[in-house]
């Protein structure tokens, strides 16, 4: 039985954002299990050009598992672009993207799209804590 391809992960942020967080994870994991890549979002780009690139970067990822696409904030324009790469079971989109979130991700490379995208979900909340002080 042949194993399945592997989930195509595609960050849709402000700017670097995307870039430092798999920077970040390939210096804590090394070798990034699943392909990836970001499509970055500046004030300045056209709109259509960065559809028309994100597209290309989506058609490139999908292996045939789909492709997970991850937004820093929900509501800004990156969120808007990738909602719009949305249209079909082959694309899921989640905004807040985090560390935790991405620790998540590339920890369990093997699930399904839509169970990634869960697993991503609680990741990324079960990394957000109130610290608490130490006592003295």
């Amino acid at each position: 039985m042949q194993a399945a391809a592997p989930v195509g992960l595609l960050l849709v942020t402000h700017g670097k954002l995307g870039h430092f967080l798999l920077e970040t994870l390939a210096d804590m994991l090394g070798p990034l299990p699943l392909p990836c890549d970001v499509l970055e979002v500046r004030r300045i780009q056209d709109p259509n050009m960065l559809q028309r690139q994100g597209r290309r970067m989506i058609d490139r990822l999908d292996r045939g598992s789909g492709v997970l696409l991850l937004t820093d904030a929900y509501g800004s324009t990156p969120s808007n672009i990738a909602n719009q790469f949305n249209t079909d079971e082959r694309t899921t989109v989640v905004a807040g993207v985090n560390l935790p979130m991405m620790v998540r991700i590339f920890n369990y490379p093997q699930l399904e799209l839509a169970e990634m995208a869960r697993n991503a979900v609680e990741g990324g909340q079960r990394g957000i804590v109130i610290c608490s002080r130490p006592s003295s």
